[in-house]
Formats: structure tokens, C-alpha cells, sequence
């Protein structure tokens, strides 16, 4: 159209991107293409994350992140603007702590092709200097091997474990708690 370029809401709130993956925050209209990855994804996340499985959940959801306390970003492919995963940084806490938990995931159709350890890179941006963060933390079960690679990978290192942690479905889980701040970070703080 003449010259000028239609930008989709989706591209207007992209924060950070490399050669391959962008980040940027979920919006309303991800609704579908979310609830379908989940969908087609839950084998693949099962037991290890549960995310939302209709537009129904997906609004609940949405309602979470407020942009004080919790934040969700999705991952998307560059090439194409699909969404690869997705990580929440939730109970921001400000003051003296300046930290916040994060929980990620990819979906089937993207996984154990690097956009994962491109975006947790590029939350970590996110995180330490448009936030201005000093620490994440992130709660992973033990057998979720996958997940501790990936932490490690990025930055975290392991520094705790707590049993009955996190009630997901009815049972207490054991947890590890891994942890990486803005000193540990390959990510220059502004």
C-alpha cells in the first residue's frame, strides 16, 4: 500500500530480538495460536508445566499479568512469528529484593531447536535492564532434566532444593531452585 508498512500488534510490542527469535509480551490476540500449541503441546509438557487448554483459561490467565507484579512474554521465531514458548516472570518484588520467579516453556513444534536458549537470553535482558531486576529465580522438579539444562545453559546455577514446594494438581512437588543475578549474567546491566 504506497510504501507504507502495516505493523501487527504483535510486531508493535516486540522488546528484543536476535537473529533468530524474538521476545515480546503476550497479547489477547495470541489467544488461539496459544491455546492450540498447548493443545498439540501437552504431551510434551506434561508433568512438568500446565498452561492454559481453552479461550476461556487463556483470559483467566491473560488477567495474571499486570506488568507491576507478573509479566508473560512468548518466544517467536523471527522467520516466520510463530510462537516457539513462552516464559512468565512472576511475583515481581521491588525494594531492597528486586527479584522475580520465572517459568518457561516451548512448545512441541519448536522444541530442541535453540529459540528456547535464545529467549530465556533475551528475558534475562528483559528482565535486568527494562525491569531493572537484580535476581531471578527459577523453581524446576527434579527429574525435569529438559528445564535444568536449559537454566544452566543461560546462566542459572542450582542453589537449593525444597521439598513439597509447589502444589500442582492436588500433590506437593519437590523443587530445585536455580538462580542467576544481574553479576552472574553474561547481559551488561544499563
Amino acid at each position: 500500500m504506497y510504501g507504507i508498512r502495516v505493523v501487527s500488534k504483535a510486531e508493535d510490542s516486540i522488546l528484543h530480538t536476535t537473529a533468530r527469535v524474538t521476545l515480546r509480551r503476550l497479547i489477547r490476540e495470541d489467544r488461539d495460536e496459544f491455546v492450540g500449541l498447548v493443545n498439540a503441546s501437552s504431551e510434551f509438557l506434561y508433568p512438568w508445566v500446565y498452561l492454559p487448554r481453552s479461550a476461556a483459561e487463556f483470559d483467566r490467565y491473560y488477567e495474571r499479568f499486570d506488568r507491576k507484579t507478573a509479566e508473560c512474554m512468548v518466544i517467536g521465531v523471527r522467520e516466520t512469528g510463530a510462537i516457539a514458548g513462552s516464559v512468565s516472570v512472576n511475583d515481581i518484588i521491588r525494594g531492597p529484593y528486586q527479584r522475580a520467579t520465572v517459568g518457561y516453556n516451548a512448545f512441541a513444534p519448536s522444541a530442541g531447536l535453540g529459540y528456547m536458549s535464545e529467549g530465556l537470553g533475551l528475558i534475562l535482558r528483559f528482565a535486568f535492564n527494562d525491569l531493572g531486576l537484580h535476581r531471578l529465580e527459577a523453581d524446576i522438579q527434579p527429574g525435569n532434566e529438559a528445564s535444568k539444562r536449559l537454566a544452566s545453559r543461560v546462566g542459572f546455577r542450582k542453589e537449593g532444593y525444597s521439598p513439597d514446594f509447589i502444589r500442582i494438581e492436588g500433590v506437593w512437588k519437590d523443587h530445585e531452585r536455580w538462580a542467576v543475578t544481574a553479576e552472574m549474567s553474561a547481559e551488561p546491566r544499563n
